[in-house]
């Protein structure tokens, strides 16, 4: 099976953030065969369009990184039941200006993790709408919303809990499939 460059994207800015800790087990969880590389979006202004007729290297940059990736995994926490405030900006800096989406046609799949018992469910689902409108063709299945628990996951990303670790190396094994469903009938030089 084909090698892809996936990026991914920490939708929380929080150095300590659970849902770091969750991508660099996904990281190590990830079959061989899924190249992992963060984009982050930590230096981006907050996003105007008085910004399209010259837009910033930082934003240009981040979209570059977007577009040399064959498909985005998006690992994220809620906020208020929505998408984290700097995850919708990054989002909206890369689908702008009008014709240049990052997005368009790129393989795309969310998790996330929270300590509350619904996971990251109700804010995976405001980002999966917007994903959507940015014509990104997403992951369904296998969903994945993990209720985060002291120990769980090691600042090195280890998983303590074998059901656990079995579960997401799944849904990454599940993603490189998507990955390579998508790229046979939509390559990537679109």
């Amino acid at each position: 099976m084909t090698t892809y460059n996936v990026g991914y994207i920490i939708g929380s800015l929080a150095k300590g953030s659970i849902n770091r800790k969750l991508a660099k087990a996904l990281v190590k969880l990830a079959p061989d065969k899924l190249n992992m590389s963060e984009i982050s979006f930590a230096d981006l202004p907050l996003y105007s369009y008085d910004y399209d007729a010259d837009y910033p290297a930082v934003a240009q940059d981040f979209k570059a990184a977007i577009k040399r990736s064959d498909a985005i995994l998006i690992v994220t926490p809620e906020y208020n039941r929505s998408v984290p405030g700097g995850l919708k900006n990054a989002l909206d800096w890369a689908s702008r200006p009008y014709g240049t989406n990052s997005f368009a046609r790129k393989p795309s799949a969310v998790i996330g993790t929270s300590p509350g018992a619904i996971g990251t469910a109700v804010g995976q689902q405001h980002l999966r709408s917007v994903l959507g409108f940015c014509n990104s063709p997403q992951m369904n299945a296998l969903e994945a919303y993990i209720q985060f628990t002291p120990g769980l996951i090691s600042d090195d990303g280890e998983v303590t809990n074998d059901g656990t670790a079995e579960f997401l190396r799944k849904v990454m094994e599940e993603f490189h499939l998507f990955i390579a469903r998508v790229r046979s009938v939509m390559p990537k030089d679109l």
